[in-house]
């Protein structure tokens, strides 16, 4: 193998689920994942895609610990809406927004509109920021429809009006494991892995 294969990736988030996730994905190539310190600064996500926002936060975290980061930055992005909310999904309904309140926000601005006209995709990129080399970036969809009610209890945000027409369900009715095997982010992390192991392979 070659001495510039990376032993450390960090990871530009605190929430441990995702950690895990990830950590999952990058155990293959042997890499130790670690989130970002606990004192680490909140980077402001002020782009006006999901690539540029995971880009920002991983050249800013590399930059400052001086060790390749990855970011990702993943939303709904619903057809009947021109797209949005795609990255202010998190604050959809407003700045104290909640699950809740922002699927309340969804369906009301989708009322009335007939199944066929309630496309939508959940996106995700994830950004590889590496001192000295180029930032990767890669990206992972899937494609579904907007509810006109929640269903399931199993996922958070969007899942419950997410409906999967390749399993009949909602994201919340699949299981966690499903839902990792078949998400966005699984999708994005699996394309990041692949393209790591081709520049493995074009440097042995």
């Amino acid at each position: 193998m070659s001495e510039r294969i990376v032993t450390k990736l960090l990871l530009a988030t605190r929430n441990q689920g995702k950690v895990r996730e990830i950590a999952s994905f990058f155990a293959e190539l042997g890499w130790q994942v670690e989130p970002v310190p606990a004192d680490a600064p909140e980077v402001v996500e002020d782009g006006t895609t999901f690539a540029a926002n995971a880009i920002k936060k991983a050249e800013e975290m590399a930059a400052l610990y001086h060790c390749p980061t990855l970011a990702d930055d993943s939303g709904l992005e619903v057809d009947a809406l021109d797209g949005r909310p795609g990255v202010y999904s998190a604050r959809f309904s407003g700045e104290d927004a909640t699950d809740a309140s922002n699927n309340a926000k969804l369906l009301e601005e989708l009322s009335g509109l007939a199944e066929p006209e309630r496309g939508a995709r959940f996106l995700s990129a994830i950004a590889l920021a590496r001192p000295g080399q180029e930032t990767l970036v890669s990206f992972g969809t899937v494609e579904g429809r907007i509810l006109t009610e929640p269903r399931g209890s199993e996922g958070f945000g969007y899942d419950p009006l997410f409906y999967l027409p390749t399993h009949g369900q909602s994201m919340a009715e699949i299981s966690l494991a499903e839902k990792n095997a078949i998400s966005h982010r699984a999708k994005a992390l699996r394309t990041m892995v692949d393209m790591l192991k081709s520049e493995v392979e074009a440097q042995a």
